[in-house]
């Protein structure tokens, strides 16, 4: 799953990272809500977790943007507001949940899980593939040629990321900010990862995927290009 934060409180941020990354979903954040809306409409989510009072664009009026664009991306909103009047303003304006602060971690899984399954219609599930690698992005697993790859969250990342673009590249900022947002360690880490991830989908195999692309990044391209599938085989959305 891959899951956008818009909320400005730093600590819930951070806790909902730790929380979701450690279950190995991908979650991106952004701290005010034109930063969100700009995400939300140029990338792919599975699910956008936002806050009703935002900086720039409050929630309501960023999730009213969105619908209007046409982006039916499941919402979940967060707020300290509990009365009827706004519960009713929040559906009104699109939003599919709405949990009241303070909450448990574990509730907004639930609600998050059960939003998924109603947006997956029945159970079908999205897959992301190349040629013989594939990334079923509901249950997580990754597989090449039929044989299940075990990766590290983080490297389990960078590969979703890599697979949405292909065979476009993505660059060595944009994933460096996806692990680390504005604080990346010192080192070449990021170089290290893809290393770790070469190790799993290239290195077993004849044919390699991953590419380097010189002074921007890397992509993954194969003869088949990227396909976004459900379990029937039909284009999924």
């Amino acid at each position: 799953m891959r899951m956008l934060v818009i909320e400005d409180n730093r600590r819930l941020v951070a806790n909902l990272f730790d929380y979701f990354e450690g279950r190995g979903h991908v979650v991106d954040a952004a701290p005010d809500g034109v930063t969100g809306l700009h995400l939300a409409s140029t990338h792919e989510f599975d699910v956008v977790v936002l806050d009703w009072m935002l900086p720039g664009i409050d929630g309501v009026e960023l999730l009213d943007r969105l619908r209007r664009a046409g982006c039916n991306v499941p919402v979940i909103m967060l707020t300290a507001r509990d009365e009827l009047p706004d519960k009713i303003a929040g559906f009104r304006a699109g939003a599919d949940d709405y949990l009241t602060k303070p909450f448990e971690l574990p509730e907004l899984e639930v609600r998050i899980e059960a939003l998924l399954a109603r947006a997956a219609g029945g159970g079908r599930r999205r897959v992301l593939k190349v040629d013989d690698l594939c990334f079923d992005r509901d249950t997580l697993e990754v597989s090449r040629g039929g044989r299940p790859l075990h990766l590290y969250p983080a490297c389990r990342k960078l590969l979703e990321l890599l697979l949405l673009a292909s065979p476009a590249a993505v660059t060595r900022e944009r994933l460096a900010h996806a692990l680390w947002a504005d604080s990346p360690p010192d080192g070449d880490m990021l170089r290290s990862h893809i290393y770790e991830l070469r190790r799993s989908v290239d290195a077993p195999f004849e044919v390699k995927l991953i590419q380097t692309v010189p002074r921007i990044g890397y992509r993954i391209a194969g003869s088949s290009g990227t396909k976004l599938r459900s379990e029937s085989g039909h284009a999924a959305g």
